[in-house]
């Protein structure tokens, strides 16, 4: 078993009367809101706080990419990733999970194919490139993509990606979108041929189809919680059988909140005002931003595909704003939140019921103050995950990580990387 931590770098301070002046955190929030003492107080307590998992054994961290809002100030997932590589670099097995970049907002996406190279190379073969098609706030509105033309530049991207990490000479590549007369990057990644390739989602139906066909780790972001994701993972796996494909759990990361303290009570107390500042403001998102017209496949939308922001966002623009409110959050699955023993049974029933080999864990939310998101981290690192970590250990060889992360079992049977 795996677990990623991972922040995604909120601004902790917006007014206490956001909620009521203002209609969006993400695309036209406004920037006089914005404290630059508070930014740069918040970016170096995050990175604090990697370096915190680093030292505490966490299997990898992991970072992703958002524009224009509140909600995630991490506009450069590969910047941060190089700020923290050397001391990964110290560790003896931690790595570094890309859960973007959004590899459809470069020109050329050559870029990305170059950075992650260098990571790799900086790290010694411990990087995980994961490639999400980003948020329609992100995409279309804030970056103005077309939402016709999203997943069309995704793949052509992709493409070029693994053509210029796997071809060995010198080649053109004539795209609808990019056009190179010379691809040839240096340095080439250190893992031969690339990095794992994961591919992070929240519900089409056409990623996780690419993963399986592909053997790329399908990781799943949702906010919903584990109980709302049970379907959707159930036709994940269903999927795979169809297919004639392993049920190895390794194919599959899970996105989840994670709030540690000494007791079930005393977790309430410290997080319950930062949750409610999460899903009031930092969650606040209109139907019109949270999904522009094309941007969900045909296909998603046939099965009864929704989108998570919009599913949040939908009873804040009906006239009252419902009252958030921690038990019922804890209740639904969308937080695991607790003692170490609370917080160590629910995740066991979250691992086994949505056979996820890997947790991308969450310990920020909202306004949290680093004082106790630090105690959470330790708390986990030291009296959760290590009752957790052997779970699939001896069931399951690890795939869609560096060769440093490999477990027992691929020692054992000396399992290659997928190629």
């Amino acid at each position: 078993m795996k677990f990623i931590f991972a922040n995604i770098f909120p601004y902790r301070d917006l007014p206490e009367d956001f909620a009521q002046k203002y209609e969006s955190s993400w695309v036209d929030i406004p920037s006089h809101l914005y404290d630059r003492k508070k930014g740069h107080q918040a970016y170096n307590d995050y990175l604090d706080q990697y370096e915190l998992a680093i030292r505490l054994g966490f299997d990898a961290v992991g970072f992703n990419e958002h524009h224009g809002n509140a909600y995630g100030m991490d506009n450069s997932p590969n910047l941060m990733s190089a700020a923290i590589a050397r001391k990964v670099r110290e560790t003896e097995k931690t790595c570094i999970a890309l859960l973007g970049p959004s590899i459809a907002l470069y020109n050329p996406p050559l870029r990305v194919a170059e950075e992650i190279a260098m990571l790799d190379t900086l790290t010694g073969g411990r990087m995980i490139a994961g490639f999400p098609a980003g948020t329609s706030m992100d995409t279309n509105y804030v970056y103005g993509l077309p939402p016709a033309e999203l997943r069309p530049r995704f793949w052509e991207a992709l493409d070029l990606i693994r053509q210029a990490w796997t071809r060995k000479e010198t080649f053109s590549f004539n795209g609808r979108f990019t056009q190179l007369r010379y691809v040839n990057i240096w340095p080439r990644p250190y893992q031969d041929p690339h990095p794992p390739i994961w591919l992070p989602g929240s519900g089409s139906l056409e990623t996780w189809d690419y993963c399986i066909r592909n053997n790329f780790t399908y990781a799943y972001l949702s906010y919903a919680g584990y109980k709302n994701a049970q379907k959707f993972m159930d036709g994940y796996w269903e999927y795979r059988d169809k297919l004639g494909k392993d049920q190895n759990p390794y194919w599959v990361g899970y996105n989840q909140f994670i709030l540690v303290s000494e007791t079930d009570e005393r977790a309430e107390r410290d997080f319950e005002q930062h949750v409610r500042y999460f899903y009031n403001k930092l969650f606040r998102i209109p139907a019109k931003y949270a999904e522009a017209p094309g941007y969900r496949t045909p296909k998603s939308l046939l099965k009864g595909g929704v989108n998570q922001f919009a599913l949040h966002g939908q009873h804040r623009y009906s006239g009252a704003q419902r009252e958030i409110r921690f038990k019922e959050m804890v209740e639904s699955g969308a937080l695991i939140a607790g003692s170490p023993a609370t917080v160590r049974d629910m995740l066991k029933e979250v691992i086994q019921r949505l056979r996820v080999g890997t947790i991308v864990s969450h310990f920020q939310i909202g306004s949290a103050p680093q004082e106790i998101v630090l105690k959470s981290i330790e708390l986990f690192a030291r009296e959760v995950m290590p009752h957790l970590q052997g779970i699939w250990d001896d069931e399951w060889p690890v795939v869609g990580w560096p060769k440093v992360a490999y477990n027992r079992l691929n020692q054992q049977q000396e399992v290659q990387p997928v190629r």
